[in-house]
């Protein structure tokens, strides 16, 4: 069995895509008041939940999350980090496999945002876990895409933003490095580590990322905009990532990741036909 802790997200539903049959999702209201009981009525409430897993050689993939950085830290840790490591207090002893999700962003922001610091958090506690003999793995994600609309607050939902209103973009000169994933080859190279039974904290990277102003630069020209695309109209950040490009994991050598900024056009363009439609 493969349990979703957040099917309803953009990674969750992939992950259910992948698994098929094997997918088991919980319900949001079943799993949403665990970080607030007490801890050992959460302990309760979890292990009921999965008792009838326990050395089934079940996996518990915990892809609930806030990612906006704009909201009340006090909120990220509590779904972050509280969440996911009340689930892996209550079922490790089970002999239950849990994979939580964070950020490449953990290892190279030196001032971080309330989101990255909230996975930042979750990864040491999984890491001392690990050390100890628990069956856990902490998969470190680059941006995802694809599934449904893109967040408003994330540069793909800001540039989409700005495609449909005819609105000037405003950004930086863009040398920031991303990787961008598309959620199904995102749920695919996760599914190579489970099967692997990896334990500890790792990357999930493809090692080909772009630049943020190629990427902005691509987009704005296939959709015709090209003239309101402004470069170099906000200041750089110094805390930023112009440099690391990471490695793709051994286990990775097979794993297909699409081209990214083709693979990204063709997503957003699908995005503002279907908002078209929906007017």
């Amino acid at each position: 069995m493969k349990c979703i802790v957040g099917a309803r997200g953009r990674l969750g539903q992939a992950l259910v895509r992948r698994f098929g049959p094997e997918a088991v999702c919980l319900a949001r209201a079943q799993y949403e008041q665990w970080p607030t009981l007490d801890a050992d009525a959460a302990r309760a409430a979890i292990r009921a939940c999965f008792a009838a897993q326990a050395h089934s050689g079940a996996t518990i993939f915990v892809t609930a999350g806030l990612l906006d950085p704009k909201l009340d830290p006090a909120e990220h840790a509590r779904v972050n980090v509280e969440l996911p490591r009340r689930i892996i207090d209550a079922v490790a002893p089970l002999g239950i496999r849990v994979v939580t999700f964070g950020t490449v962003m953990e290892t190279l922001l030196a001032q971080q945002n309330p989101y990255v610091r909230s996975k930042t958090e979750l990864a040491a506690y999984v890491a001392a876990r690990v050390a100890d003999g628990a069956d856990l793995l902490h998969v470190r994600v680059h941006t995802l895409y694809g599934e449904g609309q893109p967040s408003a607050f994330m540069f793909l939902g800001l540039i989409l933003s700005a495609l449909r209103s005819g609105s000037v973009f405003k950004m930086t000169s863009g040398k920031q490095l991303r990787e961008y994933h598309h959620v199904d080859d995102e749920a695919a190279a996760v599914a190579l580590f489970e099967a692997a039974a990896v334990r500890g904290v790792l990357d999930l990277s493809s090692g080909t990322p772009l630049s943020l102003r190629e990427l902005a630069t691509g987009v704005f020209e296939a959709f015709g905009a090209a003239d309101k695309l402004a470069l170099g109209a906000l200041a750089e950040p110094l805390d930023e990532n112009y440099s690391t490009v990471f490695t793709r994991h051994a286990l990775l050598a097979q794993a297909a990741f699409r081209p990214a900024l083709p693979a990204i056009i063709t997503y957003l363009q699908e995005c503002a036909a279907q908002q078209e439609l929906s007017e």
